[in-house]
């Protein structure tokens, strides 16, 4: 890392901007930052339930067999399996009228390769915004922990939280950019009864699943959450009143 220097990029991808924020030359950025968005456009095309040739597509007009999954197309499916079960049910890639629908996980499974590209390419320190989520390695460009805030669900322009982490994944789910779009699996309806939920752990995918599912189970959606190992959360309700998973750090609390 050379301190100070940083290169910024942003892309359209996945139905959202991604933005990088990268603590290195501007020669070997380009080409980590290249490859990281032929990922993610490569993975948009794969699982997007928006494209008709996607996979997505694919299983839920039942042209494609369990049997002939690809391998990649495995791992999401049985990361899906995994993240109903720890969230008792609340999150359900199943459980939409359209069919399988793995938006909830994918986003941050993307978002995690495409951090794997960057890596390969010898980019160690950077920062993914995947539309309001945050995957950050190595160090900031000053050389220390990197800043993730925390948006005010009501104020674009305030936060309501700041975060100083490394090596960390941060995923919000919330109604303020996309309107109501998560279901409650057990309400079956987008009714839900806060305004926003944040996770932080070591994997954007499992990040990301928790939060939706948090999101649509409400506060008391904490008591399974506590039991996630190397994740915390903290949700807010409409009006703002914050609680607090087990094991959130001293820093975090006001």
């Amino acid at each position: 890392m050379i301190i100070g220097q940083t290169q910024r990029y942003a892309v359209h991808v996945m139905g959202t901007v991604f933005s990088f924020c990268v603590a290195a030359p501007a020669d070997r950025t380009a080409r980590a930052v290249s490859a990281a968005v032929a990922e993610l456009r490569a993975v948009d095309a794969a699982f997007s339930p928006y494209r008709t040739d996607s996979m997505v597509a694919r299983i839920r007009r039942r042209e494609l067999a369990p049997s002939a999954y690809p391998p990649e197309l495995i791992e999401v499916v049985d990361a899906c399996g995994a993240m109903n079960g720890a969230t008792d049910g609340w999150f359900d890639a199943w459980g939409l009228s359209g069919g399988f629908d793995p938006s909830g996980l994918v986003k941050g499974w993307g978002t995690e390769r495409a951090a794997a590209c960057m890596l390969a390419a010898g980019v160690e320190d950077f920062a993914v915004s995947a539309g309001g989520d945050v995957l950050v390695r190595g160090c900031a460009p000053h050389g220390g922990r990197w800043r993730v805030g925390i948006r005010d669900p009501y104020d674009p322009a305030a936060v309501v939280l700041v975060l100083e982490l490394t090596d960390a994944a941060v995923a919000t789910s919330a109604s303020y950019e996309r309107g109501p779009h998560i279901v409650a699996p057990h309400a079956g309806s987008t009714v839900v009864t806060l305004a926003s939920a944040t996770v932080v752990g070591p994997d954007l995918a499992t990040a990301d699943a928790y939060a939706t599912a948090l999101y649509a189970a409400g506060t008391p959606g904490l008591a399974w959450f506590n039991v996630a190992s190397d994740y915390c959360a903290f949700t807010l309700d409409d009006r703002l009143v914050a609680t607090f998973s087990d094991g959130v750090p001293q820093t975090w609390l006001p």
